[in-house]
């Protein structure tokens, strides 16, 4: 399986049997992503919230390439509305794809769609891929039962907000590494904006003296998992 991170809260997942996942896909208006959305295609988009730093240029990519969009249930609803296909779930709730088990986790933050249509509650998303657990939080601030997450389903990858103000900054990210005890912590959701602005390498410093281990990937860099 391969991770690669364009920036923001933006990923792209290609499980080993070729089937390609993308996570809150935010890319022409973004200004620090390394690709734009004609670039890429997609059997499933994941959506996090329904803000528009999230759902991005989801809409764009399914029009090309007819993915199956997986959210909470209204954001769900909103994507069939706008004539795509989607699989309705909520937080708590977990089920088998073809590429593996997802599961909805709470997350603390809002979501609501650029055109002010209510798209649910905020989530995270426990992705259960080719024998690999990766944990993509969200946007959230911390909360204690990211330990319980960890707890539940042991993880090998955490992705986390480390940009503040709408998020966790750094030392909250970093006792989130604490309580859900992953195996490597990977950070997003920063140098986006002014105001989300922070140093990806503090925050592999400050996991690193708890114990941990962080990578700091760059922006359109792609991993094996």
């Amino acid at each position: 399986m391969k991770l690669r991170y364009f920036s923001h809260s933006s990923f792209q997942i290609t499980t080993d049997d070729g089937q390609v996942l993308l996570i809150d896909p935010f890319l022409d208006d973004n200004p620090t992503s390394p690709v734009q959305s004609a670039e890429l295609t997609a059997d499933f988009i994941i959506l996090t919230h329904a803000h528009g730093d999230h759902v991005g240029d989801a809409f764009k990519i399914a029009k090309r390439t007819d993915p199956l969009f997986i959210c909470v249930n209204e954001l769900a609803n909103y994507c069939i509305g706008k004539g795509f296909r989607a699989h309705n779930m909520h937080i708590g709730g977990s089920h088998l794809f073809d590429f593996g088990r997802l599961k909805f986790t709470i997350a603390h933050h809002g979501s609501m769609t650029p055109d002010n249509t209510y798209g649910g509650e905020p989530a995270g998303v426990v992705l259960s891929i080719d024998n690999k657990v990766l944990y993509h939080t969200g946007d959230t601030g911390l909360f204690y039962d990211m330990k319980l997450i960890g707890e539940m389903t042991p993880l090998d990858y955490m992705l986390l907000p480390i940009g503040d103000n709408f998020t966790m900054g750094i030392t909250d990210a970093v006792k989130a590494v604490e309580l859900a005890n992953p195996g490597i912590a990977i950070p997003m959701h920063y140098n986006t904006f002014p105001v989300i602005g922070a140093d990806p390498n503090e925050f592999k410093k400050q996991v690193e003296t708890i114990g941990k281990k962080a990578i700091v990937m760059e922006f359109g860099q792609e991993i094996e998992l």
